[in-house]
């Protein structure tokens, strides 16, 4: 987060809170974000797609009419094509929000918690939600 907040810092200032037409020169947070979708898809399954003609998939028939189920938790951890297939939705939807809660807040975790001690494990669903609440107090930071 620290890294997160240097370049917020260095391209906005602490003087004035995110805009829009600053989000596209913060590379890192991009990256930071682009990692979370990665790992944690708010879906690990894609809604059923139906083929609407044959077609050739790695070399595999997949037949007219054939329903596909995507993976994209699998997509997120296999080393060949690791990305988040909703990543230009995601990215202009969290982006902004992320930027301003990161930049505008320290964020400390309760009882000196340590972030490696951080429960990271997802409960199974139709949608991949964290087992446990994350609790983290907020800190004003800006100059405003």
């Amino acid at each position: 987060m620290k890294k997160v907040q240097r370049e917020l810092e260095e391209k906005i200032g602490m003087d004035r809170m995110v805009e829009e037409s600053d989000l596209e020169g913060l590379e890192y947070l991009d990256m930071v974000i682009k990692e979370a979708f990665r790992l944690h898809p708010v879906a690990p399954l894609l809604i059923p797609h139906e083929s609407m003609e044959d077609c050739t998939v790695d070399g595999l028939l997949i037949p007219q009419k054939t329903r596909i189920i995507v993976n994209v938790w699998a997509i997120g951890r296999d080393e060949r094509r690791r990305g988040c297939p909703g990543i230009h939705l995601g990215l202009t939807m969290v982006r902004q929000a992320v930027a301003q809660l990161v930049h505008c807040f320290d964020w400390e975790l309760p009882d000196s918690m340590l972030p490696e001690e951080l429960d990271m494990t997802e409960a199974f669903g139709l949608v991949t939600p964290r087992a446990n609440h994350l609790c983290a107090a907020p800190t004003y930071r800006l100059n405003l």
